[in-house]
């Protein structure tokens, strides 16, 4: 939780007022999304489109068939008894999947009503080679986007793949009725490159099933050699170089991208294992998740809070996320107070709500160490009247580990205790300190010993920001895989060498509440800041998961 004040009728007054606001999502137009006005499209419902792509359309129905199979048993799998249930044929999204004896159909026909009508499904699959000249385009290096409007709603796969995220909405599955599909199918495409695509129709709505077919109302390939941007979203930002060594961390020229914008309070970035990004957004009791196509969609709602008296609160729902080496998403709910974790099966397994019996305050950062020992900060700045709220059974604002099953209070030290992380070694825990109570000198960050039953001991001040002009408080924090810690301090993202130095400060356009290393190589760092999210490429990078 990070925002600037002085007094805590500051926070008030600013808590009054954020309740009122709703947020309006944007995406960038980046290489990602690939949106806007592309440098060339090629329209497969033609016959000169189909050509130059040598693409031959072909068509199946579908039919329903009735298969073996098992109710769901004590695991919440289908271990239990058997069971009758419906299935379908052909299974036709396989890159290999032979389908020369189906019918081919002129790409001019692609409009006309296909499929048995009502209850009704099928596919089409067309083959499509990268060609070397649109017109006058050349179109190597291109960010390619298949886009179809599927009447009434579609899925699409790429090379015999259908990429599917909780919560996704669009791309590659279905995105509405008769709403259109686009899916990046190709990055820095090259000449003769080849593309299966095989487009699975549904008829719809489902639920009230209509008098009419399946038929296809638009289908492209549309091609961006430069990716559109946004002026007003380029050169965001700045670096500023306290030490040279600075840029062995973050290359000088290196800049701030937006990615997205419009939300409430963005907080609590971690990297999804299946190749995505998932951050809260606290006072919308939302997960939201960004994709690497520049979808942002709703992942979890209502991720931290569903009481009756909800609207006494202003960040009710999920702050930190992290996910353990099973790649299960665990999550602070603030309004819950208490710590929970998304099993494979869609089950929440509670890890810790109580001390002693008490409830914790509301459960703000987390962090695992290898061995699955899950380390988390419990302030009050979840709840309404933070350390005057009655509903407060804790005198103190601690530091847990949950180790074997068991939760143990580990430290006591801070006020508000907030963002915290693990040395590479994992021989020490950093956490920095978050207190609303005396923001002019509380800014430091504890450095403690781990020891291997989950024990903190000879906690010190590791570094101290409170000769710091600005009035920020202290936040999220991270550790790269050189030990350079990332905290967000007072004026930006603070970058420490693990010898205590200051090397440099990351200024974004909002100050960061937490951030998160993403992408395969873990080189990004994204940048959950107030209303926008953020990025910047790294030259040192950390870990993007346990």
């Amino acid at each position: 939780m990070m925002m600037t004040f002085s007094t805590l009728r500051d926070v008030l007054v600013l808590v009054s007022l954020v309740a009122t606001f709703r947020p309006v999502l944007y995406a960038q137009e980046s290489v990602e999304l690939a949106v806007g006005k592309p440098d060339a499209v090629v329209n497969l419902a033609t016959h000169e489109g189909t050509k130059l792509v040598n693409g031959t359309w072909r068509y199946s129905d579908v039919r329903l068939t009735e298969v073996d199979f098992r109710a769901p048993g004590a695991d919440l799998k289908p271990s239990g008894p058997s069971i009758k249930t419906n299935d379908y044929l052909p299974k036709a999204g396989g890159l290999h999947f032979d389908d020369s004896q189906w019918e081919v159909l002129d790409p001019t026909t692609l409009d006309h009503r296909r499929s048995t009508g009502r209850l009704a499904f099928n596919w089409y699959r067309i083959n499509v080679t990268i060609p070397a000249r649109i017109g006058s385009f050349d179109p190597t290096g291109s960010t390619v986007v298949f886009e179809i409007v599927l009447d009434d709603y579609a899925e699409v796969w790429v090379n015999g793949t259908l990429p599917k995220t909780y919560g996704q909405s669009g791309g590659t599955v279905v995105k509405g009725y008769n709403a259109r599909n686009r899916v990046v199918i190709g990055r820095n495409v090259q000449p003769g490159q080849q593309i299966q695509l095989a487009v699975f129709g549904v008829n719809g709505p489902l639920s009230d099933l209509p008098d009419n077919f399946i038929w296809i109302r638009s289908a492209t390939l549309d091609f961006y050699k430069t990716p559109p941007k946004n002026p007003a979203w380029q050169n965001l930002g700045e670096v500023v170089r306290v030490d040279p060594a600075l840029d062995r961390i973050i290359a000088p020229g290196t800049k701030v991208e937006k990615l997205a914008g419009g939300f409430q309070f963005l907080e609590g970035p971690a990297w999804n294992p299946e190749g995505f990004l998932n951050f809260s957004d606290p006072n919308a009791n939302v997960i939201y998740g960004y994709s690497p196509d520049g979808n942002v969609f709703i992942y979890r709602t209502k991720s931290g809070y569903t009481g009756f008296d909800i609207g006494q609160y202003s960040q009710p729902g999920s702050n930190g996320l992290a996910f353990d080496k099973e790649g299960r998403l665990t999550i602070c709910e603030h309004g819950n107070r208490r710590v929970t974790r998304i099993e494979k099966n869609g089950v929440l397994t509670v890890l810790a709500d109580n001390h002693q019996g008490k409830r914790f305050n509301s459960p703000n950062d987390l962090t695992y160490r290898s061995d699955g020992a899950l380390y988390f900060t419990d302030p009050p700045y979840g709840l309404p009247k933070f350390f005057d709220d009655p509903r407060k059974e804790l005198s103190f604002s601690g530091v847990y580990c949950v180790i074997n099953g068991q939760v143990k209070l580990v430290s006591t030290d801070l006020k508000g205790p907030n963002g915290l992380a693990f040395s590479p070694d994992e021989k020490y825990l950093y956490v920095d300190n978050w207190d609303i109570t005396d923001i002019r000198t509380t800014k430091v960050i504890m450095r403690y010993e781990v020891k291997s039953d989950g024990s903190l001991v000879n906690g010190k001040v590791f570094f101290n920001m409170n000769q710091a002009p600005e009035e920020e408080a202290l936040d999220g924090l991270k550790v790269d895989n050189q030990g350079n810690l990332f905290v967000s301090g007072p004026g930006g993202v603070w970058i420490i060498s693990p010898a205590g130095k200051h090397l440099g400060t990351l200024k974004s356009p909002e100050l960061p509440a937490n951030f998160a290393f993403g992408d395969a190589d873990g080189k990004t760092l994204y940048l959950a800041a107030r209303t926008g999210l953020y990025r910047i490429r790294l030259s040192s990078g950390g870990k993007t998961a346990l």
